[in-house]
């Protein structure tokens, strides 16, 4: 053995343990079924895929294609409300997905139920799982993502689908690889990570193994924001305008100043936010009482929620404290428009849902969050969306630091991204359309060797 063929031995794989699909939907757009076929051939994968790119029908069509070669059930987790969506998104292409809330409501084929009702489906014996917009275990606790993992350690095939995946998170990272029994968090970090500084909760990845580590990423997912990532024509999925419109709402100096100065500490934000929230909901309010459009209006605290549900008429509030009964039931009621207006929180409502009939969105105020700001604007921005979509931001004067955080890490996110696609686009088996683009070589002149040759 030659020394190059020993250092590729000793190179980390991720071996499949898949199938070959017998006969993908022709519904399916033709980047959409190879990467249905290569999760199928791998078994345990992850696509990264962007909002609105159709990862419910791949993820549906994975699932049956499980189903039919195992003779056994497939288990989809999805966030609250995509349930029903899953459940209708089936029907478009032929395929019964069943919508559970008890153990008792399983039947043969495809099942679909919520995150939180997990633990009530620990008595059945599946095929195959799937889990829907899989960044949602950030927002759980560590108990939960734990169980989610020793739950699935018995089934044989896996999938985990998102949006907006951070290879240089190591939590999100940590999360995908244990789900898909690819590598333990402990062996992430010693084999591509070092600390960043003198803190044990920053990573970062060693310089020399760079490579290696999208190499070992390659293999068992897959990224893209457009079809033309993976080597494809964009066509229908090339996006209209989305007008970002920034409103800033005058605030007071604090005591013993002139002059307004930028919340900088966490709870000088939250007190701006607080002496600035009637300004802010009369300006929401005005925007959406002057139209006859749908509206959905975010924000992060109850006393918002409650003002703004009181300033707009018709506008339905869904807050955290509501029973799941009446969140699905408005979440629905303003998919299929008999709700005009919707008052919630990202982290109720920002995961999953398809909304293109809405081209209107505001922010009455905003988090540090940029996953949730993005996830929720990407509602109405995505494919299927016909008009340009605007987007209104309304925070106070003083909370410049918060707006500039989100300006940073949707820059910082929007690189990192680029830099997932393009070396993903080397190491993955269904980026191969875009693995080579290089210029045929066809020389016009004979070479000649010079006659001391």
């Amino acid at each position: 053995m030659d020394y190059d063929r020993f250092i590729e031995s000793k190179r980390r794989r991720v071996e499949a343990v898949g199938f070959e699909a017998r006969a993908i939907s022709s519904k399916l757009f033709d980047w959409q079924a190879d990467i249905v076929r290569w999760a199928c051939r791998r078994g345990r994968s992850a696509i990264f895929a962007d909002c609105g790119l159709g990862k419910t029908p791949m993820q549906i069509e994975w699932a049956r294609e499980v189903c039919e070669h195992t003779g056994g059930d497939v288990l989809i987790l999805a966030p609250l409300a995509v349930s029903a969506q899953t459940q209708r998104e089936g029907r478009k292409f032929g395929v019964d997905v069943t919508v559970c809330r008890e153990l008792e409501d399983v039947r043969t084929g495809l099942n679909v139920a919520n995150y939180e009702r997990l633990e009530r489906f620990k008595g059945h014996t599946w095929a195959g799982i799937v889990l829907d917009e899989s960044s949602i275990l950030k927002g759980f606790d560590g108990k939960f993502r734990k169980d989610i993992t020793d739950y699935v350690r018995t089934i044989h095939y896996r999938l985990a689908c998102t949006a907006t995946p951070a290879p240089n998170d190591l939590i999100e990272l940590t999360n995908h690889a244990e789900f898909l029994d690819v590598m333990s968090g402990k062996e992430i970090i010693a084999l591509f990570f070092r600390q960043d500084g003198n803190t044990t909760h920053a990573w970062r990845l060693k310089g020399h193994a760079r490579e290696a580590f999208w190499a070992w990423l390659g293999e068992w997912s897959v990224a893209c924001r457009k079809p033309s990532d993976l080597g494809f024509d964009d066509g229908a999925f090339v996006l209209p305008p989305m007008n970002m419109n920034e409103h800033i709402v005058a605030s007071k100096p604090q005591a013993g100043r002139l002059f307004v100065m930028e919340a900088w500490t966490l709870n000088d934000q939250r007190a701006a936010r607080r002496e600035s929230m009637g300004e802010r909901v009369k300006l929401c309010a005005d925007l959406v009482n002057g139209s006859s459009e749908p509206w959905i209006v975010w924000c992060d605290l109850n006393a918002e929620s409650e003002a703004l549900a009181r300033a707009i008429p018709g506008a339905v509030e869904v807050r955290g404290s509501d029973t799941v009964e009446h969140k699905e039931k408005s979440l629905q009621g303003f998919t299929d428009g008999t709700i005009r207006v919707l008052v919630t929180k990202p982290s109720i409502a920002g995961h999953g849902m398809n909304w293109q009939h809405c081209a209107n969105t505001a922010f009455v105020g905003i988090s540090h969050s940029y996953e949730m700001f993005y996830q929720a604007v990407r509602r109405f921005w995505r494919f299927g969306q016909t008009r340009p979509v605007n987007v209104h931001i309304i925070v106070s004067e003083a909370e410049g630091a918060v707006l500039e955080n989100i300006r940073r890490k949707e820059r910082q996110a929007s690189e990192m991204f680029d830099e997932l696609v393009k070396h993903m686009a080397v190491y993955s088996a269904v980026s191969h359309k875009a693995n080579r683009n290089e210029m045929a070589y066809a020389p016009a002149l004979e070479m000649a060797l010079p006659a001391w040759a």
